[in-house]
């Protein structure tokens, strides 16, 4: 198996939308949001490498045009953005400001979670792009001297969570605007929020979306500051 894996250039791809196709069948027939279909397809891969002791670096080699994928995949979400246009004139200085504290408040979250754990500084540098999406998080957390691997899991773990979440947060504090909402999801879980965000209705898709991107940009200009202090 671990040679077949090794000689195929596409079967990592196979295993890979087989284990996430048989997580959305079971979100469809449960309905809870444990069952979230990456976190499941997550469990699923894992299962079969350690089954067919298949090496890691073998699955991830076959599976490399996946990765292609996600800038793109990015990019398309930029569309319902598109369709949503209007609500966000009425709401931009709102959606300037819920994203400039929510960027802020998740890496001063990193910073003080750091200290109170005592992470080394390059765990520190590591996890403050924990909240955006990750062909943005690992990029910056190698150019500040971070694991971008370390940071590539991290972001998927805050993404799922995020996706979980976002419906009992949002019942839990009350938060019914659509806009609030969105940007909300978009910030704190990039882009495996948002697609919950679609989920919830266009509105807060649309605002899930804009808030990856902003909260993107925002994070590439303010992590290196935070960089610089001392944990």
């Amino acid at each position: 198996m671990n040679d077949l894996v090794q000689h195929s250039a596409y079967f990592g791809v196979v295993i890979s939308v087989a284990a996430y196709a048989l997580g959305i069948l079971i979100k469809k027939k449960f309905k809870l949001a444990i069952f979230n279909p990456l976190f499941l397809s997550i469990i699923f891969i894992i299962a079969f490498l350690l089954a067919g002791d298949i090496e890691y670096a073998n699955y991830e080699k076959s599976a490399n045009l996946l990765s292609y994928l996600l800038t793109p995949a990015t990019v398309c979400l930029a569309v319902p953005l598109y369709r949503q246009i209007e609500v966000l004139k009425k709401n931009k200085l709102v959606v300037l400001l819920g994203l400039g504290s929510g960027v802020v408040s998740s890496l001063v979250t990193v910073f003080i979670l750091s200290i109170l754990l005592g992470f080394s500084n390059e765990m520190f540098v590591t996890l403050l792009p924990k909240s955006v999406t990750t062909a943005i998080g690992m990029e910056v957390a190698s150019e500040l001297g971070g694991d971008s691997t370390i940071a590539a899991a991290v972001i998927i773990v805050t993404g799922i969570v995020g996706n979980m979440s976002a419906d009992i947060i949002c019942r839990v504090f009350r938060i019914k605007d659509p806009v609030a909402i969105g940007l909300a999801v978009g910030c704190s879980s990039h882009a495996v929020g948002t697609a919950r965000a679609l989920e919830m209705g266009e509105v807060q898709g649309a605002m899930s979306s804009l808030a990856v991107a902003v909260s993107g940009i925002m994070t590439v200009i303010l992590a290196p500051l935070f960089s610089m202090l001392s944990v």
